[in-house]
């Protein structure tokens, strides 16, 4: 392994960094003129000038990047990148400290949408457009992203973007990965413009208002511009129901579009076994929300059909918007949000959790279990949608969900030694190692995360960045041969 060549290439995405921070500033001076300017001009200078002088200086290597240069660059690219986007919120004083800044850009680039922001509105326009806008540029991934636009790694790109994307198994929809990136990019913009025009031309929303939800939908992030989240927006039936749709869209493996528009193949998506248990699940979260609501808190039929079928959609595809306090709601309803964010959408999506397909193997990996201890002698390949899933993905997917447990158990005991509630303590974690944003008890949707200490505001914000990257991309930098040169 070579730091040289992680250091290369990381100049490199912090200059396309740099080059994204230029839409807020064009926004500032040219729109809002809120006089944030400086805010924004700090860290392009040093993201482009730093990030340009990086590549340009150090030594090059006649190689593609190894696995290991791959896992350290997409790790170091999310916490490098966080700590410059954090500069317009320490430059401008949105965010005083620091550690709030940092916790608030992780927040965007996973598509968390927890905030440490105890009023959302009164910040100036661009810098909360930058807030909105970070969590689209992390929705398909940065360095998605940056293989898209830069496609010299050669098979080097192939370690980036398995050590990114989301699932099990990345899927190449192209034979070469940055095709295939740009291709999941291109499919990204396009949902992305789709639900802007939807917002803006037909429902009539302002320009700023459109964009901003749109930000916030897409990549399932959940960060907008008002304190009251897309609940300022029920009395519009119609905007909730696009955005409730996209939601469910974003949930989605972004590669059943791709065949079914390009190869013409429907069939791939309603045929697809993952797909019908994330509409499954969805329905039936949805009947019994309220179901719940009506029965045991009084709300009106047509009400609790609206409320808990956004709900449902918001925290099964980890977005995290919010038409009402769903932490007032009863025992039941919560339970199935807080099964939801643990469930998360599917792999290939810009969604959360621990991923649909793999609750999928996981279930049917215990019952084959299950029957192999009173038939040891039984071959039973573990199979989903009629193909033989490998024993080293099942092996895979099992660490996987084991990690997952893992964290959630270690974060929740960090966070009540923090002085947390058990409540709080636990839906915290999951909300963040789950890229959900709201949680439970003192982080509900009607609250935030500005009363947790520094301590565990950087907890959270490396489960964020855990669960985006899936824990082995981070967790891999933890051990100490992967530090061993060769």
């Amino acid at each position: 392994m070579s730091i040289r060549v992680v250091f290369k290439y990381l100049g490199v995405v912090l200059a396309v960094l740099g080059g994204l921070l230029c839409f807020p500033l064009l926004w500032s001076v040219t729109i809002a003129h809120d006089g944030e300017h400086l805010s924004f001009l700090v860290p392009i200078a040093i993201a482009l000038l730093g990030g340009l002088a990086m590549f340009r200086f150090i030594p090059s290597e006649e190689r593609s990047l190894s696995r290991r240069e791959g896992l350290a660059l997409v790790t170091c690219t999310w916490v490098v990148g966080s700590v410059v986007g954090a500069l317009p919120y320490y430059i401008s004083d949105t965010l005083s400290s620091f550690v709030d800044a940092f916790f608030e850009t992780m927040s965007g680039f996973t598509t968390t949408g927890a905030t440490v922001l105890t009023t959302v509105g009164p910040q100036a326009p661009s810098i909360l457009l930058w807030r909105n806008f970070s969590q689209w540029i992390g929705g398909m991934g940065i360095i998605t992203f940056f293989v898209a636009l830069f496609p010299m790694l050669g098979i080097g790109a192939a370690r980036l973007f398995e050590a990114e994307m989301p699932g099990p198994q990345p899927e190449r929809l192209r034979a070469r990965v940055a095709d295939t990136a740009r291709a999941l990019w291109a499919l990204y913009m396009a949902f992305s413009l789709v639900e802007f025009v939807l917002l803006w031309l037909v429902a009539g929303l302002p320009f700023y208002d459109a964009m901003n939800i749109m930000f916030g939908t897409m990549p399932t992030g959940g960060f907008l511009h008002i304190q009251e989240s897309v609940g300022a927006y029920m009395d519009q039936p119609f905007v909730t129901s696009v955005v409730t749709f996209f939601m469910l869209a974003a949930g989605a493996n972004f590669a059943l579009y791709f065949y079914a528009l390009r190869r013409r193949q429907l069939g791939a998506i309603f045929g697809n076994p993952e797909f019908r248990l994330y509409v499954g699940i969805f329905l039936v979260s949805s009947i019994a929300v309220a179901v719940n609501l009506v029965s045991r808190a009084d709300v009106p039929v047509g009400e609790a059909v609206r409320h808990a079928a956004f709900q449902v959609a918001s925290i099964q595809t980890t977005t995290g918007f919010a038409t009402a306090d769903f932490d007032t709601w009863p025992s039941l309803s919560r339970c199935v949000l807080l099964v939801l964010m643990l469930v998360g959408a599917s792999a290939g999506s810009t969604g959360g959790g621990l991923k649909v397909v793999r609750l999928l193997v996981v279930v049917r990996y215990a019952f084959r279990e299950v029957v192999a201890a009173f038939n040891p002698r039984a071959v039973m390949p573990l199979k989903v949608g009629g193909e033989t899933v490998p024993e080293p993905t099942v092996s895979a997917i099992a660490g996987m969900a084991a990690l997952y447990v893992l964290a959630l158990v270690g974060g929740t005991v960090v966070m009540c030694a923090l002085g947390l509630d058990v409540v709080t303590a636990f839906s915290s974690v999951a909300a963040t190692v789950g890229n959900v944003g709201p949680g439970l008890g003192g982080v509900g949707p009607a609250l935030n995360y500005a009363f947790i200490p520094d301590l565990g505001k950087l907890v959270l914000a490396l489960l964020m960045l855990v669960g985006r990257l899936e824990f082995v991309t981070v967790m891999a930098l933890a051990s100490a041969s992967f530090w061993r040169w060769r």
